[in-house]
């Protein structure tokens, strides 16, 4: 029998870092009132990214569409508007299908935009933002993060358009973007990217898994990799309202400055594939999932209730050297794990997959109930025949070499405040996006760079076009005294960091040494990693021009952070 949704009467508040966060309020549904596993987590619909002619693939050219609709989250919840990727309104799912590409085989993807004139949320200009001329239609435009493509197909945050390509950014310049995949086998995913609207476009459901595969490499690892027991998993948090729409808190954190605009966006509604904390099936034997953190800000850190651990075969969008066993991760916004899950190894008839990871990362809240849970998967008795298996060995790519660096940067990661102490905007290297390209790298290249957080959160750096290494994460001593010079003069080797980072050093966790295209930065630390800039499997250069216009960004990908305004550009040279 469905339960009848009502309003809390009394509205509990939880704040969580500079951020107030009600449940009760605004017509919000408390999560208490929604019961968790009650939903069969989706598979979302496959489409390949090639056509086979006579055995052999062949490109073949997509037509996926951006659309509003109603979409399911919860048994117990209305229907919601949302933002869905598909190739029609109807087939059109949160989040959107699952595009299975083959190496070496290029897919043509014409994005669509078929948005209404208004958003479903509040979206804040005055932040550098996307905003149609003549003030109408929702500018979006699609990234595919992890993809090592041409500028022009990379989703540049001001290559965007509106219904119909009937507004267009200053940097768009084609319809229709061409993915080549040459790179390397595994997990990408595809998301909006305009200026400034990022963390609502998603918000509102505009995201969806990519995978590229090369089976003559991964098929003799003999791991999980057909549709039933090969499974992507998309993750984020949301807030409902009692009406079933999805919650963004209107009022800014500084309303006089930035009218909407807050630091971080948290749900505590998990969401896996679409649903709310959904449950699966499973049978006694390994299961590969993909998991993707699409959340505006929330870091996962995963665990099995009753003890099962994982192993972990992939980070981001490369498989690591061998495989590790692994009883539990931290996955920050945008990041991939790439894990097994063997249940024949279950002593219970379930595991629920569980997190614990404070919000905001790392000094924030603890988690609460209902954001403690994300999926149940409910294992079926008895043994079955399980024919595939863990390789003592999976991808070994040439290892990173210091000596190959023919630069080294400084990266500093700064947060603003208002006189009320509140956060106004985020910087990189103490730059508005708009100021001047300062990284302008070579293709084929390697470099260093040394990431100075002088924040108090952990950022999620993402590079586009390059894969790096984490190499070492410093302490940095008498942080507030080496903050206050960056302040002033933003010159890491003029404010002596050699001085100041020297303190204990983290180890990188043995899962994520291998090729990475996001890392998270911990605050008070100096991070250092070895970015390349050219295919990690043949070291062979780009078969396209890295070189033309827009150019690439770098950026905290958390969404909140990224459009205010933690977003760099990169360019290359030849």
């Amino acid at each position: 029998m469905e339960k009848l949704l009502v309003l809390e009467l009394i509205c509990v508040v939880l704040v969580m870092g500079n951020v107030n966060y009600a449940w009760g309020g605004d017509g919000l549904i408390s999560p208490s009132q929604l019961e968790m596993f009650v939903d069969e987590v989706p598979d979302m619909p496959r489409i390949k990214g090639f056509h086979l002619l006579n055995a052999s693939p062949l490109p073949k050219s997509l037509r996926i569409g951006m659309f509003s609709k109603k979409w399911k989250f919860h048994r117990d919840l209305p229907p919601t508007r949302v933002f869905a990727y598909g190739t029609s309104k109807e087939a059109a799912t949160v989040p959107g299908p699952t595009i299975e590409a083959l190496h070496g085989v290029e897919t043509l993807v014409k994005w669509t935009n078929h948005l209404p004139s208004k958003h479903i949320l509040p979206w804040d200009p005055t932040i550098p933002t996307a905003i149609p001329h003549k003030g109408k239609g929702i500018p979006t435009v699609v990234h595919l993060h992890g993809g090592i493509d041409e500028p022009e197909s990379d989703g540049h945050s001001t290559a965007w358009f509106t219904s119909g390509f009937k507004e267009r950014g200053p940097s768009w310049t084609k319809k229709t973007y061409r993915y080549h995949n040459l790179q390397h086998p595994g997990t990408l995913w595809y998301h909006d990217h305009a200026m400034g609207l990022t963390r609502v476009n998603l918000l509102a459901g505009l995201v969806g898994a990519y995978i590229i595969r090369q089976p003559h490499v991964e098929l003799p690892l003999g791991l999980p990799y057909d549709d039933e027991f090969d499974r992507p998993l998309v993750v984020c948090d949301r807030s409902f309202r009692t009406d079933g729409s999805i919650f963004m808190n209107s009022t800014g954190n500084n309303p006089s400055i930035h009218p909407q605009w807050q630091p971080e966006y948290f749900g505590d509604a998990i969401v896996v594939n679409g649903k709310a904390w959904p449950y699966m099936i499973v049978r006694r034997r390994k299961y590969r999932f993909r998991i993707i953190n699409a959340s505006n800000a929330r870091f996962f850190k995963f665990y099995f209730s009753n003890g099962l651990g994982f192993i972990h075969v992939g980070s981001d969008s490369a498989y690591n050297e061998k495989p590790l066993m692994i009883k539990e991760f931290l996955l920050a916004p945008s990041e991939i794990a790439d894990l097994i899950v063997d249940f024949s190894n279950s002593n219970s008839d379930s595991a629920i997959l569980c997190n614990d990871a404070p919000y905001p990362y790392p000094s924030g809240d603890p988690v609460n109930e209902a954001n403690s849970k994300v999926m149940k998967f409910i294992i079926k008795a008895g043994h079955v025949l399980d024919k595939s298996k863990i390789p003592t060995k999976l991808i070994k790519y040439p290892s990173p070499n210091l000596s190959d660096a023919s630069i080294t940067r400084y990266i500093a990661l700064y947060e603003y405040a208002s006189n009320t102490d509140e956060p106004m905007h985020l910087y990189i290297n103490g730059k508005p996006y708009e100021a001047p390209v300062t990284e302008i790298a070579k293709v084929g290249s390697t470099e260093i760079w040394n990431i100075i957080n002088l924040t108090e959160d952990n950022h999620p750096l993402h590079i586009h076009l390059g894969l790096f290494v984490a190499l070492d994460q410093t302490e940095l001593l008498d942080v507030d005294k080496f903050r206050e010079c960056m302040k002033k003069i933003n010159d890491a080797i003029k404010c002596q960091v050699d001085k100041y980072a020297r303190g204990k050093k983290i180890e990188v966790p043995a899962h994520e040494k291998g090729w990475k295209n996001v890392y998270k930065m911990m605050p008070g630390y100096m991070t250092k990693i070895l970015v390349r800039y050219s295919y990690i499997h043949s070291n062979a250069s780009y078969p396209f021009d890295a070189t033309a216009e827009p150019g690439y960004v770098y950026h905290c990908h958390i969404l909140d952070h990224e459009d205010n305004v933690m977003m760099r550009p990169l360019k290359f040279t030849n």
